[in-house]
C-alpha cells in the first residue's frame, strides 16, 4: 500500500506560482514509472500547500466551489512523488503513485483515453 509522503516546498518557489483572475493554476497529474498523463485539475494556493504538505492530491472544484483530495470517494487515490512547476510558473505538474482502478472518474486509468479522429464502435 503507498505511502503519503510530504513534499518540501521552499517560499520562493511557491512565490513563483502565477494563479490565473480566478486564484486557480492548471496541475497535470503524471503517473510515476510509465509516465501516462493521467489528469488535469485545478488548484489553488491553498490546494497546493495542502497537497505538499500532505503527499496526497488536493484540488479546487470550479463547479462546487469546494477542496477535493483525490480518491476520497472513490478509493482511486494518489501519492505525490515529485512536484514541478513549469518556466512560466503557470502550469503544475505532480508525479503521483496512483492507487485503485485509475484517476478518471469515469473508471478509465487515464481521463484522456478519447482520441480526435478514433473510430466508434
Amino acid at each position: 500500500m503507498p505511502v503519503a509522503t510530504p513534499i518540501s516546498a521552499r517560499d520562493e518557489d511557491l512565490a513563483n506560482v502565477s494563479f490565473n483572475a480566478e486564484g486557480l493554476v492548471p496541475a497535470i497529474v503524471q503517473e510515476q514509472g510509465t509516465g501516462q498523463v493521467l489528469m488535469m485539475a485545478w488548484m489553488n494556493s491553498d490546494s497546493l500547500r495542502r497537497t505538499l504538505e500532505t503527499g496526497r492530491t488536493w484540488f479546487w472544484s470550479r463547479s462546487r466551489q469546494e477542496y477535493w483530495c483525490k480518491g476520497e470517494t472513490s478509493g482511486d487515490r494518489q501519492f505525490v512523488r515529485e512536484a514541478f512547476y513549469d518556466c512560466d510558473g503557470d502550469t503544475l505538474l505532480l508525479v503521483v503513485e496512483q492507487e485503485g482502478r485509475g484517476a478518471c472518474h469515469t473508471g478509465e486509468r487515464s481521463c484522456f483515453y478519447r482520441s480526435f479522429g478514433a473510430a466508434t464502435e
